[in-house]
């Protein structure tokens, strides 16, 4: 069908075909922007990426986690279909992960097709800072009852874990995970942490305050 020009109904029509595109073209540059982005994007950051106000892109954040849930209006009425991957506020900012219900399913393919590049060491000693911190390298090796100066090396260097104090009686230093964990979980905070008690052989040892 051909729109005249000078026919107010078709103008009407022109207009909200291009405006619906101007919308398109907003959340798909957004969509592309967090595809690559490594870490959570505050809605600033996004509207000055795209050159858009923050209450356009606020809107737009909007439709892209209703596209990816499911739950978006269509204008055919067709649903939309749910994602395998989701947009979550994290941190403060927003940033696409993985559905927790095919965590297995990723966990399964980094596993066998690209191994984590931390050891078992290191993952483990970074789960006792985590689930203990503060805690100091001479309490993370009583409770690994291993030597872990060049693990704790090893996370430093990675930007998982910083010094956060000292202890004020043994001047040894504190060590707790950086806002990179929770960024890589997923998590908002180190409340949303699991429960670890039940996967523990003795039930609680090393762990009493955080079950």
């Amino acid at each position: 069908m051909t729109i005249d020009p000078v026919d107010p109904q078709g103008e009407n029509v022109q207009e909200e075909l291009e405006g619906l595109a101007r919308i398109v073209d907003i959340d798909r540059a957004l969509e592309a922007i967090l595809m690559v982005a490594d870490e959570p994007q505050s809605l600033v950051s996004l509207a000055a990426a795209i050159s858009k106000p923050v209450a356009v892109v606020r809107q737009a954040i909007r439709r892209l986690v209703e596209d990816y849930d499911g739950t978006a209006a269509t204008t055919d009425g067709v649903a939309s279909v749910r994602r395998g991957f989701e947009l979550r506020e994290v941190g403060g900012g927003w940033r696409i992960y993985v559905r927790a219900e095919y965590d297995h399913v990723v966990v399964d393919f980094v596993t066998t097709q690209n191994p984590s590049r931390l050891s078992q060491a290191a993952l483990e000693t970074l789960a006792v800072i985590a689930y203990k911190q503060p805690i100091s390298r001479g309490q993370v090796a009583s409770i690994r009852a291993v030597n872990v100066d060049s693990v704790v090396r090893t996370l430093l260097g990675r930007g998982l874990i910083t010094e956060v104090s000292t202890d004020a009686e043994t001047h040894a230093i504190l060590y707790g995970t950086t806002e990179l964990v929770l960024q890589q979980l997923g998590l908002n905070s180190l409340d949303e942490l699991p429960k670890i008690s039940p996967l523990l052989a003795d039930g609680a040892e090393g762990f009493d305050e955080r079950l």
